[in-house]
């Protein structure tokens, strides 16, 4: 093979998933004349998996040379080394590229000017004469030295994993987690990454394991399948996972016999990772605890596979509820008193139903008068001097809350008093001190969250269930609202009847026709709140979709392009999915200007303006999955960005963060459940024939405050209409409370 060394002068292309790096290599002097292939600059054309580099880096390439059939001739990278720059530039270069943290381009300038070609030898072997340098005091000198020490173990774990295809961001996301002891954990159980970093799935931990040597049938590694794929599941909202889906699932990725994988799940039983449990249909005794019992749509004496936490979580979340049913109540549906309150009759009949229950649920679609009931029910309650509180899943739906009642609100979390080292503050031993409890957009609730609510009321507690059970279920397992409501053992309070001033709205009235699977109208002025864009395929579709955020809607109705307009999506790929959307949205509302940062991590470009989406409950951070906020500063130099979230909170992510959000101009439906948003943007086309259901097209057009925009054509939207099948998720949790609730159970 052909060594090439040479200072990296430019990244054309880097894929963070594989490694696939595109850059423009200058030659060393002495090297050049071996050299073919240099464009005019004097630049080399180098492809391979490398790990990440940067700009100003000296490096060692050994490859051959390749010709491509449209770029001509490359020099492809078989093995790949670092190598320490020797001169003053490229010590520079190499300082200020952003591979230190702390280090910017103006601050290597000062730091090499001073040392000169003994920059490097200086900080490893006598760092602390960095003060030397002006202005560098002695914090800035000990962060640059933490800095450096991080980078060189970074650097040879990174060089480790860079074998298996591991970006560089994961590699440091691994040494933030391990520390020294990062490497010995790779190698002893790679599947230990899994459980412990956000951002490694199995396939990546098992390319590690298989290339180190282990064996296809080593029980850690059947053991990880086997969680992988109850977890996937548990992804795509399920409690359970089938026992015999999970076997065959297992035998599939795995590629490994039967009994192997029986012997897995033996194992982990023994152990409490997982529960195996019989789904049973015949009538049961209520008072055990243990006992299992039939799910919804289940065969009868069906083997079900539970990660242990959530078959605790949901026997719990039955027995609170029974609990709480058995209470008495605050005797306040004596003084009911609707003389200053204009109510219609099914609302009074819903506030009723609320006083004189224990827990009761209050469902309804858009302009039924949900709102009208909440304040009319607090109104009683501030009479009465009973104390209550308000809470939604997330912070949006929180704010909506607050806004539409004009009470204190706030999200669970933060009512539960959740903090990262502590956890949920309030728990059975220190109960929420409150006579009413109010949940809003209940059916975003999954069964862990409903487990530390149930967990923090005491006994006493009235609680009051509001959501729209005809949207979306929530994005994480479990499907709480809707198990509650079919028990058919609680208390429920529908309004179907929509008030005059909401059925003026399209939205509303289009919203209730779709729910009976009647096709929405359009407007057919441009005084109306409700459109049509024709698209009979997705680049058309993309087209309107981008004309109209950015022009057409901000032209006409005066809405924030970025603030107040959100495309929605049913599908994350694609053509129209949110990923492209995301690009094309990017590069027209927010493109790349001079002077303004910019930073490519894990594939995305961020920049600042950028509206992004938090992915993951982040509990350290106090963020949640699906919270929006905007990107308001980007650091090269201490590597992290800062996101303004809820408009009054600025949250930082390193860079090695940046996989928990993404860009948010475009979202999927699922995750846009709370919020609520001035205009909508929603493309429907005929390639989405795998999400096209009427609780998806309900959820997306509900949306909308003030105006909804459908791009794409009627063939697709009459799929979705016509499609009233709810995607079953696998969960007991209303059988559960049928069993324990019709045997008078009692704890």
């Amino acid at each position: 093979m052909i060594t090439v060394i040479g200072t990296v002068e430019r990244i054309t292309y880097y894929n963070p998933d594989n490694g696939y790096t595109v850059l423009r290599l200058r030659p060393d002097k002495h090297n050049e004349p071996s050299v073919v292939g240099l464009n005019l600059e004097g630049l080399l054309t180098v492809v391979g998996n490398f790990p990440e580099t940067s700009p100003g880096e000296q490096v060692e390439v050994e490859g051959d040379y390749i010709t491509h059939a449209k770029h001509g001739l490359q020099f492809q990278g078989k093995k790949f080394n670092k190598r320490l720059p020797v001169t003053g530039v490229g010590i520079e270069r190499y300082l200020g590229s952003g591979l230190i943290k702390g280090i910017g381009p103006q601050l290597a300038k000062r730091i090499v000017k001073h040392f000169k070609i003994e920059t490097l030898e200086v900080i490893e072997r006598d760092p602390h004469r960095l003060k030397e340098v002006p202005g560098i005091g002695p914090d800035r000198a000990e962060k640059i030295i933490r800095a450096w020490e991080e980078q060189k173990a970074i650097k040879t774990l990174m060089l480790f994993l860079h074998e298996h295809q591991v970006s560089t961001n994961l590699a440091v996301k691994i040494y933030k987690v391990y520390g020294e002891r990062a490497l010995e954990v790779v190698r002893d159980n790679p599947y230990q990454l899994e459980q412990d970093i956000h951002g490694v799935g199995f396939k990546t931990a098992d390319r590690i394991a298989q290339n180190l040597g282990l064996s296809p049938d080593h029980p850690a590694r059947i053991e990880a399948g086997i969680i992988f794929i109850i977890n996937e599941m548990i992804n795509d909202g399920h409690v359970y996972t089938p026992f015999d889906l999970l076997t065959e699932k297992a035998g599939a990725l795995l590629q490994v016999a039967e009994d192997q994988v029986l012997s897995g799940i033996n194992r982990l039983t023994a152990i409490d990772r997982i529960r195996k449990v019989t789904i049973e249909t015949s009538d049961l005794p209520g008072v055990d605890p243990g006992t299992t019992i039939a799910a919804n749509g289940s065969e009868p004496d069906e083997a079900v596979i539970y990660l242990t936490q959530f078959f605790q979580a949901e026997m719990s979340v039955a027995e609170k509820l029974c609990q709480l049913m058995d209470q008495p109540m605050l005797g306040l549906q004596e003084t009911l008193e609707f003389k200053a309150i204009d109510l219609a009759e099914e609302q009074r009949h819903a506030i009723r139903t609320a006083l004189m229950n224990p827990v009761s649920i209050l469902t309804g679609g858009p302009g039924t008068g949900k709102t009208t009931c909440l304040k009319a029910l607090i109104d009683l309650l501030e009479a009465n001097n009973r104390s209550y509180a308000l809470a939604s899943p997330t912070g949006r739906a929180a704010k909506r809350l607050s806004e539409a009642t004009g009470r204190a609100a706030s999200t669970i979390h933060r009512l539960l008093g959740y903090s990262p080292l502590g956890g949920f503050q309030h728990h059975e031993d220190n109960p929420l001190k409150t006579d009413f409890l109010i949940i809003d957009e209940a059916s975003m609730l999954d069964l862990l969250l409903m487990f530390h609510l149930l967990r923090s009321i005491r006994p006493g507690t009235q609680v009051l269930f509001v959501g729209d059970v005809d949207q979306l279920p929530s994005v994480s397992a479990g499907d709480v609202l809707r198990d509650m409501i079919s028990s058919g053992m609680i208390p429920v309070s529908q309004l179907a009847t929509i008030f005059r001033q909401a059925a003026n709205s399209q939205i509303v009235t289009n919203a209730h026709a779709i729910n009976r699977g009647v096709m929405p109208s359009f407007s057919s002025t441009d005084q109306g709140d409700f459109f049509l864009f024709p698209a009979q395929d997705a680049e058309s579709a993309v087209e309107w979709v981008v004309g109209l955020v950015s022009e057409r809607i901000p032209n006409k109705f005066g809405y924030d392009p970025i603030q107040e307009i959100q495309v929605l999506s049913p599908m994350h790929r694609g053509v129209c999915g949110v990923r492209a959307l995301n690009e094309r949205l990017q590069a027209k509302l927010n493109p790349e200007r001079e002077g303004s940062p910019s930073q490519k991590l894990f594939g995305t470009v961020f920049r600042v303006g950028d509206k992004v989406m938090q992915l993951r409950n982040n509990y350290e951070k106090e963020v949640f999955n699906g919270d929006i906020g905007f990107i308001t500063k980007i650091n090269p130099t201490e590597q992290n960005l800062v996101v303004l979230m809820d408009g009054s909170r600025r949250v930082t992510y390193d860079f090695n963060e940046a996989d928990e959000i993404i860009l948010a101009y475009a979202i999927s439906v699922h995750k846009s459940q709370g919020s609520e948003f001035q205009a909508v943007v929603f493309p429907v086309l005929t390639q989405h024939y795998l999400m096209l259901q009427r609780n998806l097209i309900y959820t997306a057009i509900t949306r909308a405050k003030k105006l909804c925009v459908v791009v794409g054509n009627s063939k697709a939207l009459r799929i979705a209409v016509n499609d009233n099948r709810i995607s079953k998720r696998y969960s007991n949790l209303s059988q559960r409370l049928r069993h324990l609730l019709s045997h008078q159970y009692r704890v």
